[in-house]
């Protein structure tokens, strides 16, 4: 789609800016960024788009038949078509936000995302594969029954993700008035810190204002600085550990909790359940959570 090679084009801009970026830091703050952190990152999104490419092959065409028979209307083209879709798109990807840092199925494919200590441009690179299979198609699917064209929801889903990628820096400080709308580098640091204050906030795509209207929002406080990471470090920069590593205690607490209440809730519950289900659970067997 040509969208897509839009984006492609836009790979050298989100190098130079890492580059830039990396420089900036060098000697103020070192530890900014770390060769093995940013490879792992690379490589996280080599993967990523690898999967995104072979699972479009599979959901386009669920899109195409949902829109040609089960659309509910044909949305106009032309500016105000494309105010439509930008904004139903960025609620849709508030609400699969939301739903992964409180299903620990979806939790599983994000916290890939949230498992670097680091944060900076390079982290926005730093996907999980597994997305396709924890169902964040899903969350798009509305679009098609709304009346928008499979390639128009492949082209915004696109857009909304590029526009992520400049907020995850912490070179640029508060930006006035944009804070009270848009998700700033600001907003989305206090999204990626592991501080409690900070935990299961700010999930915002493009607009903020889902996150003030709905009751997620937290400003970053200059007095608590945040601390980067998940709960429970996962101290390793190999792809496939960090890919894997909570679906696969995911999978042990399901196979290993009894009842098949416990083993819904170890799926599909939030992801601390695990913590409050049994008081003697360790590190070892604990689920690598933000939470």
């Amino acid at each position: 789609m040509g969208i897509e090679l839009v984006l492609l084009a836009l790979a050298p801009v989100f190098l130079l800016c890492i580059g830039v970026e990396a420089w900036y830091w060098r000697s103020r703050r070192p530890g900014m960024y770390s060769l093995k952190d940013t490879v792992s990152n690379a490589a996280l999104a080599l993967m990523h788009q690898g999967a995104d490419k072979v699972a479009w092959l599979f959901v386009v065409p669920l899109y195409a038949w949902v829109y040609d028979h089960h659309r509910i209307y044909t949305m106009p083209s032309g500016w105000l078509g494309f105010v439509a879709l930008f904004v139903a798109q960025d609620f849709l990807y508030y609400v699969f936000h939301r739903t992964s840092h409180r299903v620990r199925w979806l939790w599983a494919a994000h916290v890939v995302h949230h498992s670097s200590e680091r944060l900076n441009l390079s982290t926005a690179f730093r996907q999980s594969l597994m997305y396709p299979v924890a169902g964040m198609w899903l969350f798009w699917l509305p679009m098609a029954w709304l009346g928008f064209t499979p390639v128009q929801i492949v082209g915004v889903v696109l857009l909304n993700l590029a526009f992520q990628f400049f907020v995850h820096t912490q070179a640029v400080p508060k930006l006035g008035w944009l804070e009270r709308v848009l998700n700033t580098p600001s907003i989305h640091r206090a999204h990626h810190a592991r501080n409690p204050r900070y935990i299961d906030r700010n999930y915002a795509g493009v607009l903020v204002i889902w996150d003030r209207m709905f009751g997620s929002f937290v400003e970053e406080d200059e007095n608590e600085p945040c601390e980067y990471g998940i709960v429970d470090q996962i101290h390793t920069h190999n792809p496939l550990t960090l890919t894997f590593h909570e679906w696969g205690a995911m999978a042990r607490d399901a196979f290993a909790l009894p009842g098949w209440r416990n083993k819904t809730m170890a799926l599909f519950g939030p992801p601390e359940w695990r913590r409050s289900a049994t008081a003697e659970s360790t590190p070892a067997d604990r689920p690598m959570t933000q939470h």
